[in-house]
């Protein structure tokens, strides 16, 4: 089966390359493997992290676009995943390093290749969401507890870290999955999420409103069985990453790969993958076989 080029918005790193810690070299050399593999576009993804290092990691992530080559996935921008979230959902994330979402905070860490940014809306004040909907930053509720999505573009990998579905108020999850308006990540690798809670979203969220992504880890397609990403200790038994408490630190499948698991399960739509070209505006850059 051909399919277009994929585009994968939230991933942290493969390869043994971990985008808030690699070089310039790294970045190129995994962008030119992940082509590969079927990978178009690439926003490489931040976690939660210092001011200097995350302004010292976007520098070298721009670094790398301009050296890219016809032969590698084109990085499209970097995805802010960490700083502005809520500690109450903080999954793996560092919350030592949580700051307020406000304008002048975001002004501290702000450059122009930040296209998507993660946050916790209950947080956020109206004077932030105008301000990056200027910058035309794509605004994705994730690591949350709230259920007012009027201001975001989406959701960060869906019923992850974030107020589950419940019968009662308001939570992210629901108002994520009756909101026709937003798109919604998925992390679609059998681990994150059951076949189940899957299903539920197909169901319920509109074909073309639905985000295949990662969130894959340094350790993916590489020999890595421990590692620090986000400042803890992270075991990987070959199926799932996990710090020693069991707190998932994110997917250790490819996007290929679980475009692979979801055609097992006839659970795939070529439309998912259109969606992430529409989302972006970006131009289509060609196909992989499957």
């Amino acid at each position: 089966m051909k399919l277009k080029l994929l585009v994968e918005q939230h991933f942290h790193g493969c390869y043994g390359v971990d985008f808030n810690k690699a070089t310039v070299a790294d970045i190129c050399e995994l962008a030119h493997k992940i082509y590969k593999e079927g990978v178009g576009y690439i926003f490489p993804t931040l976690v939660t992290d210092s001011i200097e290092n995350i302004k010292r990691q976007i520098k070298a992530i721009k670094q790398a676009s301009d050296k890219q080559t016809s032969d590698m996935a084109k990085i499209a921008g970097v995805h802010l995943e960490g700083i502005f979230l809520n500690p109450d959902k903080k999954g793996i994330h560092n919350s030592e390093y949580f700051m307020r979402p406000t304008v002048e905070n975001f002004k501290l860490i702000e450059d122009d290749f930040i296209k998507i940014i993660t946050l916790a809306p209950e947080l956020a004040d109206e004077e932030l969401f105008n301000y990056l909907i200027k910058k035309s930053i794509k605004i994705q509720a994730g690591h949350c507890i709230g259920g007012d999505l009027a201001f975001c573009n989406g959701t960060t990998h869906t019923f992850n870290a974030m107020s589950g579905i419940s019968h009662r108020g308001k939570s992210t999850a629901l108002s994520a999955l009756i909101n026709d308006n937003i798109y919604t990540e998925i992390i679609a690798d059998g681990v994150h999420v059951s076949d189940d809670a899957l299903k539920l979203l197909f169901k319920s969220k509109p074909n073309d409103k639905i985000l295949l992504v990662s969130d894959c880890l340094p350790c993916t397609h590489s020999n890595l069985k421990e590692f620090i990403f986000a400042d803890s200790k992270i075991y990987f038994d070959g199926e799932k990453a996990a710090s020693k408490v069991g707190t998932l630190a994110g997917s250790t499948k490819l996007l290929p790969d679980i475009i692979r698991l979801l055609l097992e399960k006839d659970l795939f739509s070529s439309q998912f993958i259109e969606n992430s070209y529409i989302y972006h505006n970006l131009p289509y850059c060609g196909e992989f076989e499957i």
